[in-house]
């Protein structure tokens, strides 16, 4: 594959300046963007009121329960998940050496969409306790496509090579897939039906509190660990023999990450949804910024994508309202766009240089 050079190509010209500039900036505006987000609504609430919410400055009423118990659970998630799928395509895209990575390119997020449709169209638990057994089906589904992946991609001698990785995962996607639509057409409940297209093309809406502490334990841990591999997320954009030379065992390390990212991955589905499109634009988009090397990368994505993902929900809740569009419909609408203007600056660069 062609895909490692050419990460390295698109981030070398601006890497290395204004980096702390950049995380700077991103981090301002996410804070105006979480500030709007719990500003915006069917309900408007002054900024300067959000903030003395906020702060605890506020006396108890309807706008301090709107913003404390129903959107602030909510912007937090979609920061967080945002992030953490950022993170997640950032360091996938070096793993298989392929810029068109992300975190459904491996068969999780079809595994995960399995196991929850399951439960949703058997009706296990119903009521109340669709909020966990819902999110315990997906990530369940998440980690035996994990397995299955895992299993398919070693070769004889036991090694995992990024071509492999692909190929396996997006064969399960396939499967899974279809084992999806089939649970879906075959039900005879149409509310079924609406919820689980709901599901399946990602949102926020359904953010309390009480689902927040484990997806968010779970990226900010694991969005950290995988900030910390920067070095050996560098050697491998190289290539597999200049990685093994400067001494990184690339079938342990890819092994290893690719376990990692495949639990996050789980762990952000189950809670929100296949949102697409996070995971593949926000690391181009930081990559022209900063550069190719991780050491910068990876935290100007985790901050762009909790921006963007943060945007799109407020987006998603504000320009239909009172109907919430799913959020995954917008970062569809939006990463496609993008895609067809990276396709016109690579033939434009092309062009330039013949």
């Amino acid at each position: 594959m062609r895909g490692g050079s050419g990460l390295l190509r698109n981030g070398a010209g601006p890497a290395g300046r204004g980096s702390a500039v950049v995380v700077a900036v991103l981090a301002g505006a996410l804070v105006v963007a979480v500030v709007a987000g719990l500003a915006l609504g069917p309900v408007r609430i002054a900024p300067g009121e959000v903030v003395r919410i906020l702060t605890g400055g506020a006396e108890p009423g309807p706008l301090r329960t709107i913003v404390l118990d129903v959107r602030l659970p909510r912007v937090l998630l979609g920061a967080v998940i945002g992030a953490g799928l950022a993170v997640i395509g950032t360091v996938l895209q070096a793993l298989v050496r392929n810029p068109l990575a992300d975190p459904f390119l491996l068969g999780v997020s079809s595994g995960a969409s399995a196991g929850a449709v399951l439960v949703i169209v058997l009706g296990i638990g119903g009521g109340v306790a669709m909020t966990v057994t819902v999110p315990a089906a997906a990530f369940a589904g998440a980690m035996a496509s994990l397995a299955l992946v895992y299993v398919l991609a070693r070769g004889r001698s036991g090694a995992m090579t990024g071509a492999r990785l692909v190929l396996a995962g997006v064969a399960v996607a396939y499967i899974l897939s279809a084992l999806t639509s089939l649970l879906l057409v075959t039900s005879a409940d149409a509310n079924h039906i609406q919820e689980v297209l709901y599901w399946t093309l990602g949102g926020l809406g359904s953010a309390r509190w009480h689902m927040l502490a484990l997806p968010a334990a779970t990226l900010l841990i694991g969005t950290l660990v995988l900030v910390t591999l920067a070095r050996p997320l560098d050697l491998l954009l190289a290539g597999e023999e200049g990685a093994t030379v400067l001494g990184l065992d690339t079938g342990r390390f890819r092994a290893a990450v690719f376990v990692l990212t495949s639990l996050l991955t789980g762990a952000a589905v189950a809670y929100s949804g296949a949102i697409g499109f996070v995971g593949l634009m926000v690391p181009h988009a930081a990559r022209m910024v900063v550069g190719a090397g991780h050491r910068r990368l990876l935290p100007v994505a985790a901050l762009g994508g909790a921006l963007f993902l943060v945007v799109a929900d407020l987006a998603a809740r504000t320009v239909a309202a009172p109907q919430d569009i799913p959020v995954g419909v917008l970062t569809a609408l939006t990463g496609g766009p993008f895609f067809l203007w990276l396709l016109h600056r690579g033939r434009s660069a092309e062009g330039a240089v013949a």
